[in-house]
């Protein structure tokens, strides 16, 4: 029984946000994309149930009682109901933690898949999709970590555009945004956004012509939450100086940004100077798809 899952990052190419609803959530309309870099999650058998949190960053899940990989779990085995053999879950978090990677959701759709393949469970897909929109609106897109269009709440998946493989840089400057936090500041400010879909063609050809689409569209929290955390702003000013960056925008509520460029050796380069220049940084080149 003792298997492993890959927990991608999520990264927002776009991120337009609505006014709030009458039951207090914000309509959204968003791109999301899938990296090659994240949190792993493994189960192993034991005499008791247990969860582990390892990795770089770790400490701030480290004794959290309401952690999202332990919820799935839980939610799981109500849902199939009837005794399980006892296991152990370690997430090895290697992902920034409230960094606007969906690191959570990632984490918890890992743990799903996981879990049902190594307890033989006869659970459908759309039951697992049902358990991850109910902890979180970026679960399902999270679950089965594919390039898609998310509305409503996020949680309303649509067929996205056929799309390149987008080399790019991910950077966190070690600040927490609060999603709470950046959405009241976003409502204080009168919601200057909307949740339109912008038009987008049915394939983009490369990565050039993504950028050029995409630069015409926005992510809405981009503001307060540099308002919020001018760390973040500081980040995005240094991306949007490099002559490697095509397009850099702040993913989710933040902290982390992404610069897309035109290919591997430009992402290399981009991320080893930002590591020489800002040592404090999380810099990650990664590729997006």
């Amino acid at each position: 029984m003792s298997l492993t899952a890959f927990a991608p990052a999520k990264v927002n190419l776009f991120l337009h946000v609505g006014t709030p609803a009458e039951d207090g959530f914000h309509p959204v309309s968003t791109l999301m994309v899938f990296a090659d870099i994240g949190d792993t999650v493994a189960v192993q058998p034991a005499e008791a149930p247990d969860f582990e949190v390892t990795g770089p960053f770790s400490g701030p899940l480290e004794g959290q009682p309401d952690n999202l990989v332990e919820r799935a779990a839980q939610a799981l085995l109500a849902h199939v109901g009837g005794p399980q053999p006892p296991f152990r879950l370690i997430l090895d978090k290697q992902l920034p933690v409230a960094a606007g990677l969906g690191g959570g959701s990632s984490d918890a759709g890992a743990a799903l898949r996981l879990l049902r393949q190594a307890l033989g469970l006869a659970v459908q897909d759309e039951w697992l999709t049902a358990i991850a929109a109910r902890l979180g609106s970026d679960g399902p897109a999270c679950l089965w970590a594919r390039t898609v269009i998310g509305e409503g709440r996020g949680d309303r998946l649509l067929a996205a555009p056929e799309m390149p493989a987008l080399d790019a840089v991910l950077v966190n400057p070690g600040v927490a945004s609060s999603t709470p936090q950046v959405y009241r500041a976003y409502d204080a400010a009168g919601c200057p956004g909307d949740a339109q879909r912008p038009w987008l063609p049915e394939r983009f050809e490369d990565v050039i012509e993504t950028a050029a689409v995409l630069a015409t569209c926005r992510n809405d929290l981009e503001e307060p939450a540099v308002a919020l955390q001018p760390a973040i702003g500081e980040v995005l000013e240094t991306l949007r100086g490099e002559p490697e960056t095509l397009l850099a925008r702040m993913s989710g509520s933040g902290a982390t940004c992404f610069a897309l460029c035109a290919g591997d050796i430009e992402a290399e380069g981009l991320a080893e100077r930002l590591q020489s220049m800002r040592p404090d940084w999380w810099v990650r080149r990664c590729r997006l798809g």
